[in-house]
């Protein structure tokens, strides 16, 4: 039996853009998600309907009531409550949330709140090429305090951002399209920057308007093995963990970069413009824990610079290598999902003992799932047994961390329902509920409960695992 302690908080995880629908409904203004989804509209579904909770977020909490889940981490769209990101406050937007908020506690379920999940306003992209800029974080910050203002009676529970260290490493959630080229890396670390400079802000602001909150990052986690022992892929594994997570998860907990990242700005000649009130502002904010989203691990071997590729110059987007540090590899001893994710649960625990060890601070997991198509059969059921064995095998990986001394206090696969995927529409799911449309057939978008559904409703009656689960 792989019991978890009784205020363990099991629940499910979704986004604003993913799940909501409703884009212009009541005053929302466009994010640079919709945008975005606008223009792949002809191959894959939008955000402009996505799975419709704004009309259904009624029926879809009783789901998660009948599911058993303790907590919901869900993100606010800022473009509902500011619909151009610096603008008038949208009562309407406010209002929604509201509902929200106060439906999912009469139903028991904690409110676990991101304030913002790869949806900035497009309005701010469009006036300052968003983070470049030092207003996005004065933006950012009213608009948390609005968020705090209205929300903090009731909601005590809350995550600033989702995945900045992945985040950052995408052009088009930073809207990087009119930047040159030679520019764009220089650019990068500058928005980059600001958002930690918000980040700090909006942790200190929480704690000091709501009695009693929590307040920390989401980080997307990177658990990276050398592809040899040779000593430099040891260290170029090492680098790639510190380059693509723990430089921020340093920023967030120490309020400053680390000695090796700050070398590689120096050297690059990449170092952003900084005000001399921020030191004070990054050390003053402290997190309360630690969320992360783990989804598989990589390999790397040390990638030395040639004469056409100097120190710190990168290939590829999420997964860059960079030369005079790191390439990324395939882990042959691993099976991957459809989309090419490396399945790895012991990674999971491996990842929860480092960060506990490193932070000292409580973790929990907000996202961590299989995203594969699911059939669904002519008597409407869907058989996901492997999403069943994939939760199971890192539930199990959980426990296991916490028998190693990690303070994990919550789980939240990814996603509570199906959703819309960033880059594969409704091709590729995630949920514990099937929602009956495809790409470009809304249907009548029924929920319709998956095998995993009655398997993870299991797992939170017994509070754990047993050999039945």
């Amino acid at each position: 039996m792989k019991e978890f302690s009784k205020d363990f908080w099991w629940g499910a995880s979704s986004s604003a853009f993913q799940i909501e629908g409703a884009w212009d409904k009541d005053g929302k203004g466009m994010s640079v998600a919709d945008f975005n989804s606008f223009k792949r509209s002809d191959v894959q579904a939008d955000t402009k309907v996505a799975t419709d909770f704004y009309h259904h977020y009624e029926e879809d909490i009783k789901l998660m009531k009948e599911l058993g889940l303790k907590t919901y981490r869900f993100s606010l769209s800022w473009t509902r409550i500011i619909p151009d990101g610096d603008g008038e406050i949208n009562q309407a937007g406010i209002d929604f949330y509201n509902k929200v908020i106060d439906c999912l506690l009469e139903h028991d379920i904690i409110p676990f709140i991101t304030l913002y999940h790869f949806d900035l306003p497009f309005a701010l992209a469009k006036k300052y090429n968003g983070w470049e800029d030092r207003r996005c974080v004065d933006a950012f910050q009213r608009y948390a305090r609005v968020c705090y203002e209205a929300f903090g009676d009731r909601v005590k529970d809350w995550q600033v951002n989702n995945e900045q260290n992945l985040m950052i490493r995408v052009n088009e959630r930073m809207n990087m399209y009119d930047v040159a080229p030679e520019d764009a890396e220089k650019v990068r670390v500058q928005m980059d920057y600001h958002m930690f400079v918000a980040h700090a802000l909006a942790t200190t602001d929480c704690h000091e308007m709501i009695e009693g909150s929590r307040i920390g990052p989401a980080v997307s986690s990177t658990m990276t093995y050398p592809a040899s022992n040779k000593p430099e892929d040891v260290w170029a594994a090492r680098m790639n963990d510190n380059f693509k997570t723990n430089y921020a998860l340093d920023m967030y907990c120490f309020g400053a970069y680390p000695g090796y990242y700050k070398k590689y700005l120096k050297d690059c000649g990449l170092e952003p413009i900084t005000k001399p009130e921020d030191v004070a502002i990054l050390k003053q904010a402290k997190p309360d824990f630690i969320a992360l989203n783990y989804y598989r691990t990589l390999v790397a071997s040390y990638l030395p610079t040639d004469e056409a590729h100097p120190l710190g110059t990168k290939e590829k987007d999420i997964d860059f290598d960079m030369y005079g540090y790191f390439k990324v590899e395939r882990n042959n001893h691993l099976k991957s999902s459809k989309y090419g994710a490396q399945i790895d649960p012991m990674g999971l625990r491996l990842v929860l003992n480092d960060y506990y060890n490193h932070y000292h601070l409580p973790l929990i997991i907000t996202e961590n799932g299989l995203g594969t198509p699911d059939e669904l059969t002519e008597d409407k059921k869907v058989h996901d047994d492997y999403r069943i064995d994939y939760i199971r095998e890192h539930i199990a990986a959980c426990h296991e961390a916490i028998e190693d001394g990690v303070e994990l206090f919550g789980y939240c696969p990814w996603s509570v329902i199906d959703l819309l995927s960033s880059h594969q529409g409704f091709n590729k799911r995630y949920g514990f509920v099937f929602i009956d449309r495809t790409d470009h057939d809304e249907k009548n978008l029924e929920r319709i409960k998956k095998d995993s559904f009655y398997w993870y409703q299991n797992v939170i009656k017994q509070n754990g695992l047993t050999t039945e689960s």
